[in-house]
């Protein structure tokens, strides 16, 4: 099937879409032991797979993600699956296609790999050959799988986000959605990656790397810092789309899980400041379920 990336690109001139929730959190739920590979359902538990992505889509979610953050060789060595990294990515695309109706979107997942470029002195231990290479080898076969767009998220750092970006669309010409993680510093009322870019610096990188789409997701702010960071993009890509997609509040541990505070309904409160600072694709991360989802799509509805 031929990618309608593109058309997701003239649909945004004139539409707010929504995108999915949380997968890990849907994973877990589903048995997903702490610590194992989630990439590896991708092959053993594809029905858990495409019920995930269905219940995002029955909740209202117009573009859905494949399971493969952690798709990259470097990061799938950990598990001794790096061999598996054209299978798993292209199986988790495969999963998200089956199950996505006409007119809908399916997102080709890329998460950071874990290592520092050696370009980020003095702690880089990876050459940017080897991150580009890496990332042009899940984008390949994430497109060979179906993908219509790309989404590289939860970067930390501009310098690996730029290879990423760059690789995939050198590789593929699919549109490329980009996403930076930050932390908010209540006392200087500022945000901040966890390696110190302010907002604005990362969207005029990303958007000079070739990001069709500048967003935010995960981070410690929740959706209430949202609308901020919007802004702050503006300022540094002026021309890009925008998108968000911020945790379910703050994690806290209860006993042995994790757990997040915010309801769909108190979560929800929070998107029409969001979607009035220029975000055109908006959906919810860790700890958000479909029904958070839902709750979300009703407030883009109106």
């Amino acid at each position: 099937m031929a990618s309608r990336g593109h058309d997701l690109l003239g649909r945004l001139r004139s539409d707010v879409l929504v995108f999915d929730g949380a997968m890990g959190t849907m994973l877990f739920q589903a048995g997903l032991a702490p610590g194992a590979c989630p990439e590896l359902w991708n092959a053993e538990r594809p029905d858990v797979l495409k019920s995930v992505h269905q219940a995002y889509i029955d909740a209202g979610s117009d573009m859905v993600e494949t399971n493969s953050f952690g798709g990259t060789r470097l990061k799938l060595k950990a598990y001794g699956l790096e061999d598996r990294c054209r299978e798993l990515n292209v199986a988790a695309a495969q999963l998200a296609r089956t199950v996505m109706p006409a007119g809908g979107f399916v997102a080709g997942s890329m998460g950071p790999t874990g290592h520092l470029p050696d370009t980020f002195e003095p702690l880089g231990d990876t050459p940017s050959e080897v991150f580009y290479e890496n990332f042009k080898e899940q984008a390949v076969a994430l497109a060979e799988g179906g993908v219509d767009l790309f989404a590289i998220e939860t970067m930390m750092i501009p310098d690996e986000a730029v290879l990423a970006i760059k690789a995939a669309k050198e590789a593929t010409g699919l549109p490329v959605m980009c996403s930076m993680t930050f932390q908010y510093n209540a006392a200087k009322d500022e945000d901040r990656t966890m390696w110190g870019t302010a907002p604005a610096d990362a969207a005029e990188k990303l958007a000079a790397a070739g990001a069709d789409i500048i967003s935010c997701n995960c981070g410690d702010g929740g959706p209430g810092r949202v609308p901020a960071l919007m802004r702050e993009f503006r300022k540094g890509a002026p021309l890009a789309f925008l998108a968000a997609y911020p945790n379910a509040g703050i994690p806290k541990v209860v006993g042995d899980k994790t757990v997040y505070d915010l309801s769909p309904a108190d979560m929800a409160k929070a998107y029409p400041a969001i979607l009035a600072a220029g975000a055109r694709i908006v959906g919810a991360c860790c700890g958000s379920t479909p029904a958070h989802i839902r709750a979300i799509a009703e407030v883009v509805k109106k």
